[in-house]
């Protein structure tokens, strides 16, 4: 049986990652590398860690779905590689494990609400930005 690695990140300092670190310790698994980052940059330190130690038959363990990379591409590039490796993902909050064939299903489903939800965010900030008034002086 395979191990356990446990990724948490956040993507802006005023965020906190002790909530995602509470839930993959106590949930038992043994090693939970931390990431604090913009979810731009493709290349996190700490997941280049847990990608470098992870192994054939582990399982990649994220607390949420939007944790796990900061794009619609790079999820699906992200999952296409582990898969190619023999390594499987769980996400803790959205009860999502792709050993099995619902698994899969149910995480390109949550991939593709994530992106959305981010996508209508963003619109919703540039919308309410350009309807301010200009405080410009």
């Amino acid at each position: 049986m395979g191990h356990f690695l446990g990724y948490a990140r956040v993507s802006t300092g005023d965020q906190e990652v002790q909530l995602q670190l509470d839930a993959l310790t106590n949930a038992g698994y043994y090693r939970v590398f931390t990431d604090t980052v913009t979810g731009a940059l493709e290349s996190p330190p700490e997941l280049d860690k847990l990608l470098d130690q992870i192994r054939p038959g582990d399982t990649r363990v994220d607390w949420r779905l939007d944790r796990l990379v900061g794009s619609i591409r790079h999820l699906i590039n992200h999952m296409d590689a582990l898969q190619q490796q023999g390594i499987e993902f769980k996400s803790l909050q959205e009860n999502i494990d792709t050993s099995s064939s619902g698994g899969r299903l149910v995480f390109n489903i949550f991939a593709s609400l994530a992106e959305f939800e981010r996508d209508l965010i963003r619109e919703r900030t540039d919308a309410g930005l350009a309807a301010a008034p200009c405080t410009c002086s």
